[in-house]
């Protein structure tokens, strides 16, 4: 590997055979994700989607990115309704209407990858789906964009035009990343437009990209747990999220889901 240095920061350059490893963990983590997708239904636990998290990790050989992660002590992070991100899986099962964000990494020979998923539980009301959609959208625009010569700040400035134009707001304390042989690595990938423009996007790097929005103000608080932010006026907040490889031509998605 080698390493790209620009205002402070040593973001990390990957060849082919790191790429190759990178894709392989992408792959993996995908299908760890749509499987935990597909058992999403009122009645649910988060305790029970770590458990089987926990027993896919185990079956692809793969660890997971986040436990013991600064100490938490769980394999996903799972966020429902208000929750916006670090939610610890917990007993509290799912309802009707609800919303969950699983947000997932593993460690595939010695390489991160990390993605998120947004579900409604059940039936959710329109208002929701446009929400989620709003999200969705947010992050495959910052996709098409990401490319080389693309300084990251345009990412960021897309996701917010984005999400703002339908009255959404962005989370500022939370912020997609460099990713590679570390789960959070340089550079930062913000979901708002500020003063820095960010290093420009080169071929070999790898960056999770991931729109944290809430439906009501962008206000967050840490919850009692000392893990689990959430809105501070109770709005609904997602987060959606994949690993992308900056290519010669473009970009490529590392952790897409399986179709079916």
């Amino acid at each position: 590997m080698q390493f790209w240095h620009e205002n402070g920061m040593k973001i990390g350059i990957k060849d082919d055979r790191e790429l190759k490893l990178m894709r392989e963990s992408g792959r993996i983590l995908g299908i760890i994700l749509h499987k935990l997708e597909k058992m999403i239904a009122p009645g649910i636990s988060c305790l029970d989607l770590d458990r089987e998290a926990a027993r896919l990790m185990k079956k692809f050989n793969v660890k997971p990115s986040f436990k013991g992660y600064g100490g938490f002590p769980a394999n996903i992070c799972t966020n429902v309704n208000d929750q916006v991100v670090h939610g610890i899986p917990g007993a509290a099962i799912l309802k009707e209407g609800d919303i969950i964000t699983i947000d997932c990494g593993i460690n595939y020979e010695g390489f991160h990858s990390d993605s998120a998923i947004q579900v409604g539980v059940g039936k959710i009301d329109e208002k929701t789906k446009k929400f989620l959609l709003t999200a969705e959208k947010a992050l495959y625009k910052a996709i098409d964009m990401a490319r080389p010569g693309v300084r990251i700040g345009k990412i960021s400035a897309v996701i917010q035009s984005t999400v703002e134009k339908k009255g959404y707001s962005v989370v500022r304390e939370l912020v997609g990343h460099g990713i590679g042989k570390s789960v959070h690595e340089d550079p930062p990938v913000p979901n708002f437009k500020d003063h820095d423009p960010g290093p420009v996007l080169r071929p070999g790097m790898t960056i999770a990209i991931e729109p944290i929005i809430c439906m009501g103000k962008r206000d967050i608080k840490l919850a009692r747990d000392g893990w689990t932010y959430v809105t501070k006026d109770g709005s609904l907040s997602t987060q959606v999220e994949h690993t992308i490889a900056i290519t010669e031509k473009g970009s490529e998605i590392l952790t897409k889901r399986p179709k079916s």
